[in-house]
């Protein structure tokens, strides 16, 4: 597995992470925590370093699996985690419940979210959502005592837009961004790309693979659980869902021009391609699934590849919002 530099942190990772919210939250986790711990074990042994989770996720208990699968690797692996929601009580943090950034609050989900995650500092510390009742300022400033502390190694934003990155940054360099991006939602081109690269800040694309539907496995017959986060999403409607099959039919061509590449693997190094700073995260669960997305690291672009695909997307009009 070959490795990136999250923008201009020092903070290196493999140029494939490993989201692991479905692990325990958003739809039935598949296998047994021992199993997803084996997993986890498996992503470490095919060179993954680069490991996504959040208080939020279950909540506590995705921290809680990945603190206790990547223990003994320590020194090998980063973890990122985030905070940033308001927590309902013992039920912990809830996103329907509502953002919570003060800097009490970051240092608080930051103590527990150490002793979770079982390490002395936590790697890549996110704002899950940007606050709008907290500054910026206060929120950059929080993580830079605890920066300072030792307790945080890097600081990351989620979803924010150019200004809130460098009023952020102006007070503690930011090492991350992450925010949804891939072949099918570019939006983030047009301002927060440019920003990044001008500063130096690193980009983590989550969904890069559309929630699973550059996969090119789901089809208009698909039927997701009532669990299932894409229950209800636009994008994943009966009608989207083939009107969308432009987009995979384009990933598929493409694929088969490289040699038998998947869909997916398209999808991923299309987004390599962009810029050598940027380090998605797919999600999976089957190693057969990891293995085939760790391969689109291997896979090369060209320019002709890549002006044949802007082309040929500035074609498709993609239907349903992503939420």
């Amino acid at each position: 597995m070959k490795n990136r530099k999250l923008g201009n942190s020092g903070l290196e990772v493999s140029a494939l992470g490993l989201g692991c919210m479905r692990m325990t939250f958003g739809d039935a986790p598949i296998g047994t925590r021992e199993e997803m711990i084996e997993f986890l074990h498996q992503a470490v042994d095919l060179g993954v370093t680069f490991f996504d989770t959040a208080e939020v996720y279950g909540p506590f208990t995705n921290e809680d699996l990945v603190g206790e699968a990547l223990e003994p690797f320590k020194s090998k692996v980063a973890i990122a985690t985030k905070f940033g929601f308001k927590h309902d009580g013992d039920k912990g943090p809830l996103p329907g419940v509502g953002l919570d950034s003060r800097p009490e609050q970051i240092r608080r989900v930051a103590e527990e979210s150490l002793k979770r995650l079982r390490v002395e500092a936590i790697d890549l510390f996110y704002q899950h959502r940007p606050d709008p009742n907290v500054p910026i300022e206060d929120v950059a400033g929080a993580v830079k005592d605890l920066i300072q502390e030792g307790k945080v190694k890097h600081f990351g934003l989620s979803e924010s837009n150019a200004e809130q990155i460098r009023r952020a940054h102006a007070v503690q360099p930011v090492t991350a961004l992450q925010s949804e991006y891939s072949i099918w939602w570019t939006p983030i081109e047009d301002e927060i790309l440019p920003t990044c690269e001008e500063l130096g800040i690193g980009l983590v694309p989550y969904s890069p693979l559309g929630r699973g539907y550059l996969t090119g496995t789901i089809d208009e017959n698909s039927v997701f659980a009532d669990n299932d986060i894409r229950k209800g999403n636009p994008r994943f409607t009966q009608e989207a869902i083939k009107a969308n099959r432009a987009v995979v039919d384009l990933l598929g061509r493409i694929g088969r021009e490289k040699g038998g590449a998947t869909p997916a693997q398209i999808a991923l190094a299309w987004l390599l391609a962009q810029k050598p700073w940027i380090v998605p995260i797919p999600g999976s669960r089957k190693l057969h699934r990891l293995e085939e997305n760790l391969g689109a690291a291997d896979i090369e672009l060209t320019a002709n590849d890549l002006n044949a695909i802007a082309d040929a997307m500035s074609q498709i009009t993609v239907i349903g919002h992503r939420y």
